[in-house]
């Protein structure tokens, strides 16, 4: 059953990284965002959406701020925002916002933040796509959806590579991985080149479990003796729990292609409801072993977010 909620006020402005002003009404624009807001774009955080209740929190804590100071397009209320899973999504008279993301990365601290002295919307916001377009002003009902727990898997790949991420050669397993787990039904929702190492892979796939909630995450490269080969120490890292069961399938796969199969130290693991899987870094390799990988994936990917019956009854 759909809840109800409501428009206190919608925001905009035409430039990022301030706050934006209240406005009588925004035009959504189907897979843009909001007309004329710098945010707008073909990307996954087209609208921003907050809860008043935080910025009534805020307000009660001694910060004095209008709508909008902290750079969100509509502000909402009847929502725990950050308690919804991504691909929930708001009707809002005949526009349809679906939420891709929740609260973002704040690397360095913009100019809300100087202005008023703290930033909720990095911990309080969320963020959603616009697939039907429409007018939103403030006092408009808001029906929320549950997200359909059918919808299809959504999944990412990172490639590990010094000299991809330098420019000096060309990635060809990372987009490999997208277009076979598109060609399988997958949501690919995206696709990173980092270099080798573990501060940023770490970030990323915190980034991609935690805030985008993406299913399964596919790194390829980084997984051998080299000393800057360090994917399986990032990955082990951010996992709550290891899938060892999932490294030695592919690895003794692997092995009847080829005897150095055993050199790899690749790991699998499960963040929250996302399982991380490391593989090989060349082209070939990436294909035999997610071709390998495919029907059990998908039964794995059921139990962790509860959408199988109970294994003894299979």
């Amino acid at each position: 059953m759909s809840e109800m909620g409501k428009v206190i006020a919608v925001c905009m402005s035409d430039k990022k990284g301030i706050a934006k002003t209240e406005v009588p009404s925004v035009r959504l624009v189907p897979d843009w965002g909001v007309e004329d807001d710098a945010h707008a774009g073909k990307w996954h955080r087209q609208v921003s959406l907050l809860a008043l209740e935080k910025i009534e929190d805020f307000r009660r804590k001694g910060g004095t701020v209008e709508f909008g100071a902290f750079g969100e397009n509509i502000i909402t209320e009847g929502f725990d925002l950050r308690a919804l899973p991504v691909g929930t999504r708001f009707r809002i008279g005949d526009a349809l916002l679906e939420l891709t993301q929740i609260g973002k990365e704040c690397h360095t601290h913009c100019a809300i933040y100087h202005q008023v002295g703290d930033c909720i919307m990095p911990r309080e916001g969320v963020f959603t796509v616009v697939l039907e377009g429409g007018v939103v002003k403030a006092g408009d009902a808001i029906e929320l959806i549950p997200a359909d727990p059918a919808r299809p898997y959504t999944a990412a790949w990172i490639t590990l590579s010094d000299k991809g991420a330098a420019g000096e050669r060309e990635d060809k397993s990372g987009p490999l991985i997208g277009e076979m787990l598109t060609a399988a039904g997958y949501n690919v929702v995206e696709g990173l080149l980092l270099p080798d190492g573990t501060g940023p892979l770490k970030r990323q796939l915190i980034r991609l479990a935690d805030q985008r909630q993406v299913n399964v995450i596919f790194t390829t490269g980084g997984t051998g003796f080299s000393p800057r080969d360090l994917t399986p120490e990032a990955t082990i890292e951010v996992c709550d729990r290891m899938a060892p069961g999932i490294a030695e399938a592919v690895r003794a796969y692997s092995m009847t292609k080829t005897p150095t199969a055993m050199l790899s130290r690749a790991v699998a693991g499960i963040r929250g409801q996302t399982l991380i899987i490391n593989l090989p870094g060349s082209p070939k390799a990436v294909r035999e072993c997610l071709e390998f990988l495919m029907r059990p994936l998908e039964h794995g990917l059921e139990t962790l977010l509860g959408r199988s019956g109970d294994c003894a009854r299979q």
